[in-house]
């Protein structure tokens, strides 16, 4: 991809934002609640609990991590886009001064393609492996500023603070926008769509990952990536915060060499994200990102 079509995928074309189911249910909910009440204040009791329930039914689309109950989600590549034999990689928690740079060397060995969703706080910590990322034709997408255990119970105002801070820092440094967003250990808040379509954001989880943070054994990380493993999936590695095996290695540098060999034995190829979806017709692009267009 030339830097020109980067910077155009990167700019500021909002996306249609669609109501989620889940805001459509709870929008519903409410307003058949206040009417309810000013109709028959004596039902209180039922118009609370359905309300309780609605909230219960929230905090579960919080935990369907591949679910589209909140918003669009890309779990893997429209059939469209996956022919030819393409994966994305995806690595998490990054940039590491140890790790990412190691990583890249792989991935040049095998020149495989991969998109690095970076936290904002380190991008401004290592804002050269940032760049170097992007220097070697890898995509460096938004995976939150301060990846906050609590990111799932965010406040709008401050949701929108966070994704705004880790926009501004990795477009500094590696040249473009992201164009992409993965939500802090996949888990996303109900309010966090409209915030992600007004910056023309497009929201992004996984066929399979590895679990490589808890897991030490490669062999075991290396079956959950490869079982079943297809054109058109999207696989999760961390080069942040990333285990270690029994010998001290990191996790993601004992694995990620076994399933890079996997996919050129398999006829496979793993691109960046912005690559997949570069297409002269804005509306496929979009229904492909948005999801209408997944298999």
């Amino acid at each position: 991809m030339t830097t020109g079509n980067r910077e155009a995928h990167g700019s500021a074309r909002l996306r249609r934002w669609l109501r989620s189911p889940a805001l459509r249910l709870t929008l519903a909910l409410h307003a058949t609640g206040v009417l309810t009440l000013a109709l028959q204040p004596g039902l209180w009791a039922w118009v609370v609990t359905a309300l309780v329930a609605n909230h219960v039914v929230l905090i579960g689309g919080v935990f369907c991590l591949r679910g589209r109950f909140l918003g669009p989600n890309l779990s893997r590549l429209p059939a469209a886009v996956a022919g030819g034999g393409a994966v994305v990689l995806t690595l998490d928690d990054g940039p590491d001064p140890e790790i990412t740079p190691q990583v890249l060397d792989l991935l040049d060995r095998y020149r495989m393609k991969a998109s690095f969703f970076c936290i904002g706080e380190k991008a401004a910590a290592f804002p050269g492996i940032v760049r170097e990322i992007a220097r070697r034709g890898h995509s460096v997408e938004n995976h939150s500023h301060c990846h906050s255990p609590a990111y799932a119970f965010l406040g709008i105002a401050r949701l929108a603070r966070d994704v705004d801070s880790a926009q501004s820092v990795i477009a500094a440094h590696a040249g473009r926008a992201p164009a992409f967003f993965r939500a802090p250990a996949g888990f996303r808040s109900p309010l966090l769509d409209p915030v992600l379509a007004t910056r023309g954001l497009h929201y992004v989880s996984w066929t399979r990952r590895c679990y490589d943070t808890v897991c030490r054994d490669p062999r075991v990380a290396l079956s959950r990536l490869t079982r079943g493993l297809a054109a058109g999936d999207i696989l999760l590695l961390h080069d942040g915060g990333a285990a270690r095996t029994a010998d001290g290695q990191p996790m993601v540098l004992a694995v990620l060499p076994l399933l890079l060999e996997k996919l050129a034995n398999h006829g496979l190829r793993s691109v960046a994200l912005p690559d997949c979806f570069l297409t002269p017709d804005p509306d496929l692009q979009e229904s492909a990102l948005d999801g209408s267009a997944l298999s």
